[in-house]
């Protein structure tokens, strides 16, 4: 195994495709509009194994104040090794100086997300308008 970090936002539809299905999120059904989003977000941090996808995050940001962490995922067969953690602090490294980072977590990854230092707010709650 040939573990990497990357910072690029240009990706294969393949790679997205077989990266977000193997998590089973239906926006892998899309990886036209996967490759788009890539590109138009701010950063995004990859991990690979030799030429192989394994994980990613993306940002957006309007640089001062807010960044919004969008995706968060590492494909099964590589969980439980660091990577997803390892994506995080790349990404808190880059916005530490905006002081409100932002994301939304399925329930049974909150544990996860507090032990990368972000906090769950019982008195706010996601809202969404989705047709995925």
């Amino acid at each position: 195994m040939a573990i990497s970090f990357s910072w690029t936002n240009e990706f294969s539809v393949d790679a997205l495709e077989e990266l977000f299905l193997s998590v089973s999120w239906e926006s892998g059904k899309y990886p036209e509009k996967l490759q788009q989003a890539m590109r138009n977000s701010h950063k995004v941090h990859s991990v690979w194994d030799g030429d192989r996808l394994i994980g990613l995050i993306n940002s957006m940001t309007d640089g001062v104040l807010t960044t919004y962490f969008q995706y968060l995922l590492v494909h099964p067969d590589y969980q439980g090794m660091g990577l997803g953690k390892g994506l995080v602090e790349g990404m808190l490294e880059v916005y530490e100086e905006i002081p409100r980072k932002v994301l939304i977590s399925i329930d049974k990854q909150v544990g996860f997300y507090k032990s990368c230092g972000f906090s769950h707010h019982t008195d706010k709650a996601p809202m969404f308008v989705s047709t995925l």
